[in-house]
């Protein structure tokens, strides 16, 4: 059976019955007592990050997953139907699964789908995701000066995020998706 020592960053290990992904790992020998890793694992189903010792001496159970690149394609309300471009194999997940990343999801987005055998655990979407303003309020002079420098707009796939007062309708964002918020014009 595996030893902690063995942990590396993005081993997936199965604990308490859930599949669980090492974001970061530290070794830690105190001059007292026994080894131990100090993991942070994030929950492959509810995406929750926790902190995690394991003692040196314990046994794990580390699983094995695949990371396939798929493009979103549809829903209907309950399920996220997924391609794979290469042999058109769909799959489908829940939207409990996903989270609340499902309000990124626009169609045509490349994703990243973590697969356990033949079972789609979870989505991991790109860091910046392009989208287009449908909607913006024109910039209003005297906004820079009573400290409004951001406005509300709306993204072609409903998202209503703030980005700066100079940004029109049209135009490409790309958005961050660990943040949910604007980050960078695109130019043509």
């Amino acid at each position: 059976m595996p030893s902690p020592n063995e942990i590396k960053k993005g081993t997936v290990i199965r604990l308490n019955g859930e599949l669980w992904l090492v974001v970061d790992f530290q070794r830690v020998s105190p001059g007292k007592g026994s080894s131990f890793v100090r993991t942070r694992v994030k929950n492959l189903r509810s995406g929750k990050i926790v902190e995690q010792n394991f003692k040196s001496a314990e046994t794990l159970e580390f699983e094995d997953v695949q990371y396939k690149k798929m493009q979103y394609l549809f829903t209907d309300g309950q399920l996220y139907t997924f391609m794979d471009n290469q042999t058109y194999e769909q799959v489908q997940i829940s939207g409990a699964d996903i989270g609340d990343d499902v309000k990124f999801f626009k169609e045509g987005l490349e994703a990243t789908i973590v697969m356990h055998g033949e079972t789609p655990l979870t989505v991991e979407l790109p860091k910046k995701i392009q989208y287009t303003i449908i909607s913006a309020p024109p910039a209003v002079k005297g906004d820079t000066s009573s400290g409004n420098v951001t406005k509300e707009v709306e993204l072609d796939n409903g998202l209503k995020i703030r980005t700066p007062i100079f940004v029109k309708e049209g135009e490409k964002v790309l958005v961050n998706t660990d943040t949910g918020e604007y980050s960078e014009r695109v130019s043509e």
